[in-house]
């Protein structure tokens, strides 16, 4: 591939920030490079399961290049995607709008009316990711109706908004969404296999929406590479442009290379964009905000898995997320699922104990084998871990902080703000065996859980926040950079509250919002 030699924008990352500033610059006449670590993904490069662990986890060390992330810290294990189109590649399709609370609340709560401003660009966001009803409710909805129905709720119950075109199961049709724009689109087969990667062509990922849009536009896509430095031209201000540098990310050694810009946006997500941004804090961008890296949320996040003991069951139909239920006005629940055959999990899955205390928390580890040995054997050896399992995924928008910061083995954290995030919330685990006795399953977490205490999430947000000035965050009200010129932060780093609910439409509607205010280009 043969690039410029100066763009007026550099994107770092193509996730739902990334991607909607690639489109959007190019419609206003900017030349734009987009740069991304991970792979290209068509179709039929996705596992079949995520036993297929060179084309599912993100190991480059080990030359393991696929589109899962897995990262642990002293406070929270975190899930991120990779590749091409993001975090798209990995969600599980899932667009739902937050409740006012969110709007109201953290950094950014003061700068501008939220809810009211936003409103267009989250009907812009859902329009984009063809946003629609899902139709296919299976057997893991039908027992979260249940659910609901046992707390009195069952008006709580909704079917998911998600991003899937589903037109006729297996039928592939000419664009349906842009006016023979975009590329054709097949009908979702209910696999369920969305979270690994659809291999059907149905899922509404951002390399078939905004970026495939972009392409046409001129947009040159760099994947495999990976963002090491950017340094301002003048020294200063970046007022007369940028030099970036990056290098290959799918080689243990690489050749560094540089190219120039009027204008970066950051949008490698939180675990991208954070730790490169207090990379260079401390070398060629010391005018960054103090706050980078602060304010750091896990969505109050649980991911606990029940695993059925009936054997004929089948849970892994549908989508990956095919509903939700409104716990109350702080709480969501969902019941997420993996395709047929997936069953990796299994290797890092443990009893779930709902105790804080390291010391009997291990001895109630010990002793749930033997309250139920030959149940917790079917556990342990289920035929199709998938089939079986039905993630609940437990969100809450109640609000603690972590910190990142660089540290000569890597990123850490430390807790910014409030308690700590918890791996026992007591709200999460309840339901949790609500779901159990309906189901007739075992409840497990991920072993560093059980083990350490430390929860896990699949939507770290925050790091570089909105305030009012460098004081209270990194960027102001339209994403811009304090203290550089024609510098943004475009991603899940920019959430500067807990959404309680998944955040990617969110994401989508913010970078919607900030690229309404770029002006267009000179002629």
């Amino acid at each position: 591939m043969k690039l410029q030699q100066s763009y007026d924008y550099v994107i770092v990352g193509s996730g739902f920030g990334g991607s909607v500033a690639a489109l959007r610059l190019a419609e206003k006449g900017y030349s734009v490079l987009v740069i991304e670590k991970g792979k290209w993904y068509a179709a039929h490069d996705f596992p079949k399961t995520n036993w297929q662990l060179r084309k599912w986890l993100w190991l480059p060390m080990f030359k393991m290049f696929g589109i899962l992330k897995l990262s642990f810290f002293r406070h929270v294990s975190v899930l991120s995607g990779v590749g091409v189109g993001g975090g798209s590649l990995v969600y599980a399709n899932t667009l739902p709008k937050p409740k006012s609370r969110f709007f109201n609340h953290g950094s950014w709560a003061k700068l501008a009316k939220w809810e009211q401003e936003l409103a267009p660009f989250y009907e812009k966001a859902w329009q984009m990711l063809g946003a629609t009803t899902n139709p296919l409710l299976a057997k893991a909805d039908e027992e979260m109706l249940a659910l609901a129905k046992q707390l009195g709720k069952p008006e709580a119950f909704a079917p998911t908004k998600v991003a899937v075109y589903f037109g006729e199961k297996g039928k592939t049709v000419s664009d349906p969404y842009f006016n023979g724009k975009g590329p054709e689109r097949t009908g979702c087969t209910g696999c369920g296999a969305c979270m690994t990667g659809c291999r059907y062509n149905a899922k509404n990922t951002l390399d078939k929406n905004y970026l495939h849009l972009a392409q046409q536009l001129g947009v040159t896509i760099l994947a495999e590479h990976q963002v090491t430095n950017v340094i301002p031209l003048d020294k200063q201000t970046g007022k007369s442009g940028y030099q970036v540098q990056y290098k290959k990310s799918t080689r243990w050694f690489s050749k560094t290379k540089s190219i120039t810009c009027k204008g970066v946006v950051f949008a490698g997500g939180v675990l991208g964009t954070v730790p490169l941004l207090l990379q260079l804090k401390n070398s060629t961008l010391p005018n960054l905000s103090p706050k980078t890296g602060h304010d750091v949320r896990t969505n109050n996040e649980a991911l606990i898995l029940n695993v059925t003991l009936d054997k004929h069951k089948d849970v892994s139909k549908g989508i990956a997320i095919g509903s939700i239920l409104d716990l109350n006005e702080n709480s969501h629940l969902e019941p997420v699922k993996y395709g047929e055959g997936s069953g990796f999990w299994r290797l890092l899955m443990m009893p779930m104990v709902s105790e804080k205390n390291f010391f009997a928390r291990l001895v109630k580890l010990v002793a749930i084998p033997f309250t139920a040995p030959w149940a917790w054997l079917k556990v342990l050896f289920v035929n199709d871990f998938a089939k079986r399992s039905t993630v609940l995924l437990f969100m809450q928008n109640l609000d603690s902080t972590l910190r990142f910061t660089n540290r000569f083995m890597g990123l850490s954290t430390r807790v910014s703000s409030g308690k700590p995030p918890s791996a026992f919330i007591p709200e999460a685990h309840t339901i949790a065996n609500k779901h159990a006795a309906i189901t007739q399953s075992k409840s497990v977490v991920m072993l560093t859980e059980t083990l350490t205490g430390i929860p896990s999430t699949a939507h770290i947000l925050g790091g570089a926040v909105m305030g009012h000035n460098t004081q209270s965050g990194v960027i102001d009200k339209h994403n811009k950079v304090f203290g550089y010129k024609n510098m943004f932060v475009i991603d899940g780093s920019m959430i500067s509250a807990n959404p309680g609910v998944n955040p990617s439409l969110t994401i989508t509607a913010i970078a919607e919002h900030a690229m309404s205010k770029i002006p267009t280009a000179k002629l």
